[in-house]
């Protein structure tokens, strides 16, 4: 846009600022982030909510076709022919699961994968459990250094306490 003969501009400029929070607000929420779906990042649980909502719609749709084959076999609606081109077609693409070495090789691949899966899932467990050990001996420590830190001050205390009253004692 040009007024005046100036071209206008937006300008932006860096705001230097800093958001704080107690101790008891950044674990609110923190609580509060673990709800909500970030789209960047998929994780085990997501995959199969997702995996599972894709089932159920399935089973959904599968259902719709059941009630229009019955609904066809029984009389009560007419035939569409595309409708059942599409099926056959659907069905068409469908395995032999009569045939064993078919059967054999779709039990090794489900195999295989829940063995990926159980492998995942033990060692996210073994990670989250050294993580809570690495925790837990950190604020052991942590509190261990804070032990001495009082106990040298209240030995410093007493130090300077005894050397103030001899002190005064001289005088």
């Amino acid at each position: 846009m040009v007024i005046d003969g100036t071209e206008t501009r937006k300008t932006f400029l860096h705001v230097p600022s800093a958001i704080e929070a107690e101790e008891a607000e950044e674990i609110g929420v923190e609580h509060l982030l673990r709800d909500i779906k970030d789209s960047t990042t998929t994780t085990l649980a997501t995959r199969v909510a997702e995996q599972l909502a894709s089932l159920r719609g399935l089973q959904s749709r599968l259902g719709d076709v059941q009630k229009y084959l019955v609904d066809v076999a029984a009389g009560t609606m007419p035939v569409n022919h595309q409708i059942v081109y599409h099926l056959q077609d659907a069905l068409n693409l469908l395995p032999d699961l009569a045939d064993p070495a078919v059967t054999q090789s779709f039990a090794a691949s489900t195999n295989d994968q829940m063995l990926v899966v159980y492998l995942s899932s033990l060692l996210r467990a073994v990670i989250a459990l050294h993580g809570l050990v690495d925790n837990k001996s950190t604020i052991g420590r942590a509190e261990i250094d804070e032990s001495k830190e009082k106990k040298k001050a209240e030995k410093e205390t007493k130090e300077n306490g005894a050397k103030g009253e001899g002190g005064q004692k001289g005088l």
